[in-house]
């Protein structure tokens, strides 16, 4: 399962309204690269036919099967602090880590 804490799915249902074609909800996928091999890239899509999806705090999160693979056990927050705002992907599942 992937979960979005509760600012997340918040910060996600504000954006999801101002998408023009009405996407269902947040795609999360595993792409290639960054230090520990894993990079997450995250887009408003509608499900696919093989996609896992999760609904969590109110809003859907779309993950193909490879993606999850790698995503089993994520959770997905959103922070608005001193040093900007964004979207934090937490990963049980890296068999690496960096200090970048």
């Amino acid at each position: 399962m992937i979960t979005l804490t509760e600012s997340a799915a918040t910060k996600v249902a504000d954006l999801l309204k101002t998408q023009e074609n009405s996407e269902e909800g947040l795609r999360v996928r595993v792409i290639g690269g960054g230090c520990s091999g894993l990079s997450y890239e995250m887009e408003f899509d509608h499900p696919q036919a093989a996609d896992q999806v999760f609904e969590t705090n109110g809003v859907k999160v779309l993950v193909d099967p490879q993606s999850y693979t790698y995503l089993a056990g994520s959770e997905i927050d959103y922070i608005d602090g001193l040093q900007g705002a964004g979207f934090s992907l937490k990963n049980p599942n890296p068999k690496a880590d960096c200090g970048c």
